[in-house]
């Protein structure tokens, strides 16, 4: 049996005692003699909830190539109880200088909304709808009268926040501008005034190391482009101006949110807007961040997956690009040779727009749609300016909003329609002798082609021939006995002059008719108003897209399908399907398939002369040259399908002032190569809608 010794016992007591001792004198010290104090401290403690912003969901292409994603990045915002205490111990206007000079040698960039130019002679500059009804409230607030000028407005602001006679105007100007955008939102809008957006981490390091007053660091996200094409697909995001917060804060956006504003980033934002999030933070009177606490946490955005192959939509561009680039200098080279032999007429010749788009034909799914001239879309926002005000407006986009004459790729159509309602069949001839002299009575003659240029006839064409030679003669008899309403009536059913189904903005075109005929050129419809619109003229107006779906539509014998550009959207984390899109049909072209099989021939025929040398398949085509007057050069447009047998993808170009259509068939013939080379170069079909590294 062991005993514990006596000793042992009284030194355990011992220690015991002191420890206690210790412990009481600690708490007493804590609660009794300093307790006031960190009663005090903590009474000073500020806790704060605000906003986590919900990363955005991305944006990848139809065989999950990643096109536009999420970068972190630190916002800075003006503390305003800060930079403007009311004790007013701190300078304000010197900070905000000095805030504004360090982000500059940082290379760093402010947000400036003052519509006044930063240099003397200060003048107003052109501005939004939502920053000129910012600064008509500001005015009125202030009691500045509307006509006031700029110089008078930056005098009454230097008075209003005591920017004194020791800076110079541009500094003046710099500290009005911070002080104009901070006071105007609580004017007219309520979101924070992102005072420098993506800062450098140097920048930020330098501010916390100087101890500057008045800026708050908040993370935030900016969009990250992983391609340098199809800038007028994915558009971009900004803050929401005054409608757009009224129409998205009632589904529960924050005041500062960022939104869609264009192609992509606009039609899908349902998807791609995340839900935010809210955080409680508290700090110490210095500001030391003592605990944050998730009280609701960010939800990211759906990820969005286009219809567009990323790969052909760059080599498109590129094709395009080079294309203008080849016809230029034909053209340069024909006016050379016309004003050597004296037979030039000045004209408007210069390439001022194209576009392509490229469908696919069992589907009406667009792969490519470029338009020249176009942007990178990851310098639309810096250089916004530069790229707004260029030669050829690059913001827009042709693809969907360019409204062209078709010319003789309307032609199909027409024929089309005359065989199934029996104004011709398939064995029909007509003669071309140049001239449609039905009217010549009446002063109504129109030329073939063939004889304005060559002073040449066709003779006696069917329906094949007629669309294989581009026969005018053919086709005005034809459009003559259809009519125009029966022509309009098969024309929408090929979606000329209808919506195409995509979700972006586009123009409808317009599909010669009676009944707007007068409202757009004056004049009562007559029948050499049908024959000029059967052969692709009179007021026919669409769209390169429309063409393309019309050509899928002719190579589908009839079927065409919705262009939607939406392929699926998955969850964030690409966990769940969210939406997989099915093909719709929007409407059928019935005849017989002989008479398809007579235009299909036809149009093969025009691929095999336009496309000489082309071998990877067999491609049909139809050419057409819109007239634009004898002051300016024709457009050149092109459609085709391929392959022949089997057809997978069509595609229609439009060159502004590109003379002929045929001189477009270099550009589809370099898409049609970058197509069937990148088919072949993997089998895609088995990871279409697979996310790729």
């Amino acid at each position: 049996m062991n005993v514990i010794k006596k000793d042992r016992l009284i030194m355990l007591a011992a220690v015991f005692s002191i420890l206690l001792i210790v412990y009481l004198v600690a708490l007493y010290k804590l609660q009794i003699i300093e307790g006031e104090k960190y009663y005090e401290e903590s009474r000073n403690n500020m806790v704060t909830t605000s906003t986590v912003t919900a990363a955005r969901g991305n944006i990848l292409d139809r065989y999950g190539r990643v096109l536009v994603t999420n970068k972190s990045c630190y916002n800075l915002t003006i503390n305003t109880d800060e930079l403007f205490p009311n004790d007013n111990s701190v300078d304000s206007n010197a900070t905000i200088l000095r805030l504004v000079n360090l982000i500059r040698e940082y290379g760093d960039d402010y947000i400036d909304d003052l519509p006044i130019t930063t240099e003397p002679p200060f003048e107003f500059v052109d501005v939004s709808t939502q920053d000129q009804a910012r600064l008509d409230a500001y005015m009125k607030q202030n009691n500045v009268p509307e006509n006031a000028s700029a110089v008078e407005l930056l005098s009454s602001m230097r008075t209003r926040y005591k920017i004194d006679s020791n800076y110079t105007a541009e500094e003046a100007r710099i500290i009005a501008g911070v002080r104009y955008a901070v006071n105007v939102r609580y004017l007219i809008n309520t979101s924070d005034y992102v005072f420098v957006e993506d800062a450098d981490m140097k920048l930020i390091a330098t501010i916390r190391e100087n101890n500057i007053e008045g800026v708050n660091v908040k993370e935030s996200f900016v969009r990250e482009y992983n391609t340098e094409a199809a800038g007028h697909i994915l558009g971009y995001t900004s803050l929401m101006n005054d409608e757009e917060a009224a129409k998205y804060e009632a589904l529960g956006y924050s005041g500062d949110a960022k939104v869609g504003k264009a192609g992509a980033e606009y039609a899908f934002e349902k998807y791609l807007h995340g839900t935010d999030g809210t955080v409680r933070t508290t700090s110490a009177s210095d500001g030391t961040v003592i605990s944050t606490e998730y009280t609701e946490e960010p939800e990211p955005g759906d990820n969005v997956y286009l219809t567009i192959d990323i790969a052909l939509q760059e080599a498109t561009e590129l094709a395009l690009e080079n294309g203008i680039a080849s016809i230029t200098e034909k053209l340069n080279a024909q006016k050379e040779q016309q004003i050597a032999n004296g037979t030039y007429k000045e004209k408007d010749d210069e390439i001022n727009g194209a576009a392509v788009a490229v469908v696919k034909v069992d589907t009406g799914e667009p792969l490519a749609l470029a338009s020249w001239p176009n942007y990178n879309p990851s310098e639309l926002l810096d250089k916004y300016e530069e790229i707004s005000t260029a030669d050829n407006d690059p913001l827009y986009n042709r693809a969907l909003f360019g409204q062209y004459a078709p010319g003789s790729t309307f032609k199909p159509c027409t024929a089309i329609a005359a065989l199934t309602e029996g104004i011709i069949n398939t064995g029909a001839t007509v003669e071309c002798t140049g001239q449609y002299t039905r009217y010549a009575e009446y002063g109504y003659a129109p030329y073939c082609w063939i004889y304005t240029q060559n002073k040449l006839t066709h003779g006696y064409l069917n329906v094949t021939g007629a669309i294989q030679h581009s026969c005018n003669i053919f086709f005005y008899s034809a459009g003559h006995n259809l009519g125009i309403d029966k022509l309009e009536k098969y024309a929408r059913s090929f979606g000329l002059g209808e919506a195409t189904g995509i979700e972006l903005p586009e123009n409808e075109g317009n599909m010669a008719n009676r009944d707007n005929h007068k409202e757009l050129v004056g004049e009562e419809w007559t029948i050499g108003d049908s024959m000029q619109a059967a052969i692709g003229q009179s007021d026919n107006m669409f769209t390169p897209l429309q063409l393309a779906e019309y050509c899928a539509a002719v190579a589908n014998n009839g079927v065409r399908y919705s262009a939607s550009i939406l392929k699926s959207v998955r969850s964030y984390d690409y966990g769940e399907n969210v939406y997989e899109r099915e093909d719709e049909i929007l409407s059928k072209v019935e005849s017989a398939q002989y008479n398809w099989d007579a235009v299909h021939e036809g149009m093969r025929l025009v691929g095999v002369s336009t496309l000489s040398g082309y071998t990877s398949s067999t491609v049909a085509c139809k050419t057409g040259t819109a007239q634009k007057g004898e002051s300016v050069v024709n457009d050149g447009i092109f459609i085709c399908y391929a392959p022949y047998e089997n057809p997978e993808i069509a595609i229609a170009i439009v060159i502004q002032r590109g003379g002929a259509g045929s001189n477009c068939a270099s550009i589809a013939k370099e898409i049609l190569e970058a197509y069937f080379s990148l088919k072949s170069a993997t089998d895609i079909t088995d990871v279409e809608g697979a996310l790729l590294k």
